[in-house]
């Protein structure tokens, strides 16, 4: 009979090898565990290869036998074989992904993957769509029918369309994960008590489906809170919530933290440009963008007080793209001839298409300027600003026997170089 020595005493090792590893337990305090490898927690190292050898056949593992694989195995990679089939057959998923999701999930049947496909089928769902979901979220294709179906039931009640649910589920699969009744009516209630209307909850839905994700009573509700400690319209509550919703999803004490920091730069609760300066300083990626926006008017040549000056009139001025700076920038100051100063007046021409607007209409009056039409020191706000029926009345209409090329400049069919 083998034996084994411990602390100078022989043991047999018992036939049994489970008995034996009871004992070693027993005299050693050895942890086995059913894993692939094996956690030294004794300080006899000369254990571990034994130990591993009784945790090999406490956890299951086939002996060293033969070739043959037990049953459970066989079924198992049989299983996972028809799921990866059934992933890239039926869902569309690329070979890689569906190796990725029989990770996750796994069938050997396809009788309610087959119910989730047609459910979101019926529910508008494209072909692109399912194949999205299902690799975001492999895990949907074996969820009942009572967790799916009243959901889709409970969105469509509140008038969102099949169209917009498939386009809100498609980016964040998470939202058909969370309790119908426990999560989803009471984030809504919440929602329809601040916004009012299902449209505006549509809305704020669409900017970010998050707010029927979290839990709206531990980020969204103190933050509101907050705003009406503040005398914070409800206007402009609604405001925040309806289109930037994530700006009230932040913890607390950092909301705290952004509001205080708006206050300190004198704007006004009562009004709605509080909450979107709120909006463009919080979170870290609007912070960082707001820094480098900071660096870009510099290089314009704004003074800080410029760049104060244009973000309490605009706060989204802050939150541009760099290169729609540069190019906005660059063709009035460079083309047009504006002192860049002029635009820190009026920050707002900054988030105006410039191939749509700013072009076409500085076009007109830079025509009409060099022709002696109108005077060469036009106001930009009065230019930029107007809604578009008043600009070609104003500068298209009223002028169109003179320069008869005038709508086609400003359709952009022609340039001022071609007149």
């Amino acid at each position: 009979m083998l034996s084994f020595n411990l602390h100078h005493k022989l043991f047999p090792i018992k036939k049994n090898v489970a008995d034996s590893a009871a004992l070693l337990v027993r005299l050693h305090k050895v942890q086995p565990f059913h894993g692939p490898t094996l956690i030294e927690t004794t300080k006899n190292r000369t254990l571990v290869k034994f130990c591993s050898l009784v945790n090999v056949e406490l956890s299951g593992a086939p002996p060293k036998l033969g070739n043959k694989k037990p049953k459970f195995s066989e079924k198992l990679a049989k299983n996972k074989s028809y799921t990866i089939s059934y992933l890239i057959n039926s869902c569309g998923l690329s070979p890689e992904a569906a190796i990725a999701a029989s990770e996750k999930v796994c069938f050997e049947n396809s009788e309610k993957p087959n119910f989730v496909l047609d459910l979101l089928e019926k529910n508008g769902f494209s072909k692109t769509q399912i194949a999205t979901v299902v690799r975001k979220r492999p895990l949907i294709l074996v969820a009942k029918e009572t967790t799916l179906l009243p959901k889709f039931k409970f969105f469509q009640s509140i008038g969102m369309s099949k169209d917009f649910l498939a386009a809100i589920v498609t980016r964040d699969p998470s939202v058909l994960t969370r309790s119908l009744e426990n999560h989803i009516i009471p984030n809504y209630n919440f929602l329809k008590s601040v916004l009012l209307t299902d449209e505006r909850v549509a809305a704020s839905m669409k900017r970010s489906s998050w707010v029927f994700v979290e839990d709206v009573g531990k980020s969204i509700t103190p933050n509101v809170t907050v705003l009406r400690e503040m005398k914070v319209p409800e206007s402009c509550i609604r405001l925040l919530l309806t289109h930037f919703p994530e700006t009230l999803m932040l913890k607390c004490d950092e909301f705290r933290v952004s509001v205080s920091r708006v206050s300190e730069m004198g704007f006004d609760p009562a009004k709605s440009g509080f909450v979107l300066a709120l909006h463009a300083v919080s979170g870290a990626g609007n912070r960082m963008i707001w820094a480098r926006c900071y660096e870009d008017y510099s290089k314009w040549g704004w003074s800080k007080d410029d760049i104060y000056m244009a973000f309490r009139k605009h706060p989204h001025c802050m939150i541009i793209s760099q290169k729609k700076i540069h190019d906005t920038m660059d063709f009035l100051v460079n083309k047009m001839g504006l002192n860049s100063k002029i635009i820190a007046k009026t920050p707002t021409i900054l988030l105006f298409s410039l191939e749509k607007r700013i072009i076409p209409r500085c076009s007109v009056v830079k025509l009409l300027s060099l022709r002696g039409l109108i005077n060469k020191d036009f106001k930009l706000n009065t230019v930029l600003l107007p809604p578009e029926k008043c600009f070609l009345e104003k500068y298209v209409v009223k002028y169109e026997k003179e320069v008869p090329q005038l709508h086609d400049l400003y359709k952009g069919k022609i340039g001022i170089e071609d007149l």
